[in-house]
């Protein structure tokens, strides 16, 4: 009763004004509730326990006795984020302020040891023999990724997500965006570290995005419709002149945007610097909010060897990524190696439907696993018996290939930030915002992430340490090289005088 209590009054407290304001009444909650405790606690039928904490035992053990090959054997038998099982989402989601500390204990040993095997000094370890290692070790191990729905209007909450995550810098480099989620997905990619953090600071948001980058002007002062014109003056003020390549280049982030073909039969695309490097981001992000019926299909535009802008595929138009991508984690896979998915969903069309899944019961979540697969199918066979009719109708045909397109798609990930569907109406979900709404909007999507943020931090620790470890070792390989190529011009030189 009094845990009951409790949580009505910290679910319903507006006075919380940070992620350290939520965190400190989250450990509050979870100690009345016993959650503390249930941390501490090793032994748990959701995780292998007696696994994890061997392993534990023994990597501290060589690293005190600084046997470092014998821990470069050790953790060259796996590394990866489910060891033992520590990676279900149930283990994520029981307590607010994390997961098992054994848990915890454990990635940061894993991220301590491969810190200190990185600065091993020749000759016990060479660079050689490390770059190796971490390298395969990545690869094992996988990559996380950043998903962002479509969502019209209500894709501003992903701003507030956005703003919590930027906050305890752990924003992985691999985003995605569809539709709405693709203007972020663009901001993240085309400005600079620096430049998202004084964006995103408390004192500055407000006035960054009426004065920097001006995201809604003009959109506060009427109750109608967002025109092209709007979005075009939106997106031309908010993403810079970049195409996807020089956007890489400068800020090491790799976004992709999903689009849909404006033909019937057409396959869809993901856009990035590896598939379409020469695309303007900007134009791309046009594509991916056209929403059929209400923007035009639009033409991609691209950077050709002169420099010059030309059409993209100039017999093809794009409309709405959502329709057929929304979160493209399959093309994340293949294309990054991502295995973890953390998905900011606002999707008005799926968020009655979308369950938390890392909060449900085993039982649970195979029933709605099987519910899916279910739907799935029927519209799946529906559709294809319908296809001979559709053939003599192709706007129709469209239609129905848009609408299967939607069902057929996944909309979770292994961690799922989900907007509240009653922030907004659906009837106005292209409708120009007061800043008061789009405000309220934001701040309910920053506390839609702080839950999430433990959760993030442990689940993305190693891959992230990985990162850092290959990018320095990387670093120093390319600088030996090029100190060798000196040493071998001089000494030709040398030869020749």
């Amino acid at each position: 009763m009094v845990g009951k209590l409790i949580g009505r009054f910290f679910e319903k407290d507006k006075t919380i004004e940070s992620y350290d304001q939520w965190l400190k009444r989250a450990y509050y909650k979870d100690r009345m509730e016993g959650l503390i405790r249930w941390r501490d606690q090793e032994e748990s039928d959701l995780y292998d326990n007696v696994d994890i904490r061997r392993r534990l035992n023994k990597i501290r053990s060589l690293r005190k006795r600084k046997d470092d090959q014998g821990l470069l054997f050790v953790l060259n038998e796996g590394i990866h984020g489910n060891m033992g099982g520590m990676g279900n989402p149930l283990l994520h989601a029981k307590a607010r302020t994390g997961t098992k500390n054994l848990i915890i204990e454990y990635v940061d040993e894993i991220v301590s040891a491969m810190l200190h095997l990185a600065h091993v000094k020749e000759p016990v370890i060479s660079l050689e023999e490390k770059i190796d290692f971490f390298h395969r070790a990545s690869h094992c191990y996988g990559r996380s990724a950043l998903m962002l729905s479509g969502g019209g209007q209500l894709g501003n909450f992903h701003l507030g997500v956005l703003k919590a995550i930027i906050e305890q810098q752990l924003l992985p480099k691999i985003i995605s965006g569809s539709s709405a989620g693709s203007i972020f997905a663009a901001l993240l990619g085309t400005y600079t570290d620096e430049r998202l953090i004084r964006f995103f600071k408390k004192e500055n948001l407000k006035g960054e995005i009426r004065n920097e980058a001006d995201i809604f002007e003009g959109m506060f002062k009427s109750r109608g419709s967002i025109t092209v014109k709007n979005l075009e003056t939106t997106l031309k003020r908010l993403i810079p002149d970049l195409t996807f390549q020089e956007a890489y280049e400068m800020t090491g982030r790799s976004i992709n945007i999903s689009v849909a073909p404006a033909e019937a039969y057409q396959k869809s695309r993901m856009l990035n610097a590896i598939s379409s490097p020469n695309v303007f981001i900007r134009s791309a992000v046009m594509a991916s909010c056209a929403i059929p019926g209400v923007f035009p299909p639009v033409t991609l535009y691209a950077k050709n060897k002169e420099g010059e802008t030309q059409p993209y595929l100039p017999s093809r138009k794009w409309v709405d990524g959502s329709m057929y991508n929304d979160l493209p984690s399959k093309r994340l896979t293949r294309m990054y190696g991502v295995n973890h998915f953390i998905v900011s969903m606002t999707n008005p069309f799926v968020l009655p439907f979308v369950s938390k899944k890392e909060q449900s019961s085993e039982t649970l979540a195979a029933i709605r696993r099987f519910s899916k697969v279910m739907v799935k199918e029927s519209a799946q066979l529906n559709y294809s018996m319908a296809k001979k009719f559709f053939k003599y109708f192709p706007k129709l045909a469209l239609v129905a290939n848009n609408i299967n397109s939607v069902v057929q798609q996944d909309y979770t990930g292994d961690i799922n930030i989900i907007a509240d569907f009653s922030v907004v109406k659906p009837g106005n979900l292209l409708s120009k915002m007061t800043f008061e709404e789009l405000e309220s909007l934001i701040r309910r999507g920053e506390q839609a992430a702080w839950p999430k943020i433990e959760a993030i931090r442990t689940t993305t620790k190693i891959g992230k340490a990985l990162d850092q470890i290959i990018d320095m070792l990387d670093a120093q390989e390319a600088s030996l090289a090029t100190r060798m190529l000196r040493r071998n011009m001089k000494g030709f030189e040398e030869e020749l005088i």
